[in-house]
């Protein structure tokens, strides 16, 4: 009996250890997510403010697809 009561706390030691490196990874991947879509946001504005500027046009991101 204190054998299994034993592995079953050795097994809950390595899940809680395995939670909390999950934790981490997705701490930072959420970091990671929030830093690309600011840069993505960043360079849809640079473009639209660089089509602008090319001409009175009107720019890519607004414009239909020749498909419809």
């Amino acid at each position: 009996m204190e054998e299994r009561l034993h592995q079953a706390e050795e097994a809950l030691a390595h899940l809680a250890r395995t939670v909390e490196d999950l934790s981490e990874v997705v701490t930072r991947q959420a970091r990671e997510i929030d830093l690309l879509t600011r840069r993505v946001a960043l360079l849809l504005e640079r473009e639209a403010e660089r089509e602008a500027d090319a001409g009175g046009t009107v720019p890519l991101a607004d414009q239909r697809p020749p498909h419809w």
